[in-house]
Parts: C-alpha cells; sequence; structure tokens
C-alpha cells in the first residue's frame, strides 16, 4: 500500500498541469512501516530535462539534492513518479524497460482529462514481474 495525502496528489496534478504538454516528474520520499506499507511524507516536483510528452529525465545533479533533502529529514527515497499528459496511468513500454530498481515505487499520474487526474503505482522486481500498489488518499 502506498500511503498518499491528498494535498500531495494535488501538488502532483498541479505540477503536471503546469508543464503541459511536457511530462511532469518527480521523487517520492518518506517511510516504509513494519508492514511493509509506503507513507509519503514528501514529494518533490522536478524539472523533466528532456522537454517531451513521451518521457521523462530527472537531471543527476536534483536527484543528489533530493536524496539529500530527504536524509536530512530523516525520510528515505520511496520512489518516483511522472505524468502522462495524454494517455491512461498505466505504465508503457518504456516505463517498464526503464524500471529497474526492484525496491522502488513508481508513480505514473494521468493527464488524460486535466480536470479529473488519476495515478497508480507499481513495482517490478528483479524477474521484470510487475505488481500493482494499491494507493491510500489520506488527509
Amino acid at each position: 500500500m502506498l500511503h498518499l495525502r491528498t494535498t500531495d496528489f494535488e501538488k502532483m496534478a498541479d505540477w503536471a498541469r503546469a508543464q503541459l504538454p511536457e511530462e511532469a516528474c518527480g521523487l517520492l520520499a518518506g517511510h516504509v512501516d513494519e508492514r511493509g506499507e509506503a507513507w509519503v511524507e514528501q514529494v518533490f516536483c522536478l524539472e523533466n530535462v528532456d522537454h517531451t510528452n513521451e518521457h521523462f529525465t530527472i537531471s543527476p545533479k536534483d536527484q543528489l539534492a533530493c536524496i539529500r533533502e530527504a536524509r536530512a529529514a530523516g525520510l528515505s527515497l520511496l520512489g518516483n513518479w511522472h505524468s502522462h499528459p495524454e494517455t491512461p496511468a498505466r505504465p508503457s513500454a518504456e516505463d517498464l524497460r526503464l524500471a529497474n530498481d526492484p525496491s522502488a515505487l513508481y508513480a505514473i499520474l494521468s493527464l488524460e482529462d486535466p480536470a479529473w487526474p488519476s495515478i497508480i503505482a507499481y513495482t517490478q522486481d528483479a524477474s521484470r514481474t510487475v505488481k500493482r500498489v494499491m494507493i491510500s488518499h489520506e488527509e
């Protein structure tokens, strides 16, 4: 389970809308509890240095800065998120090809209908098996 505050979801959606027509991206930081459930405590909204609507890249410099900020706050990097400006919230072939960290969560926010964004999350283990992760929106 991925626990995501509604305000953080709205922050992600607002950032994604502001980046249209490009894909938006960022990182998720928080902690994993004893049951293995991930709790997002900080959402990072970052520049897609590719500036395209087909894929995203977060600069290594920005990634490192976020990791340092998260660690300073006692948080762990949980994974990344990106938007699909025109398509549903489901991993593309490229998303799955690039999901190389079995410990990471990957979230996709769809702006297929910008007024009604949707989000999914998944993991992909070392054998490339994809598992959907349920998302709980919390206040």
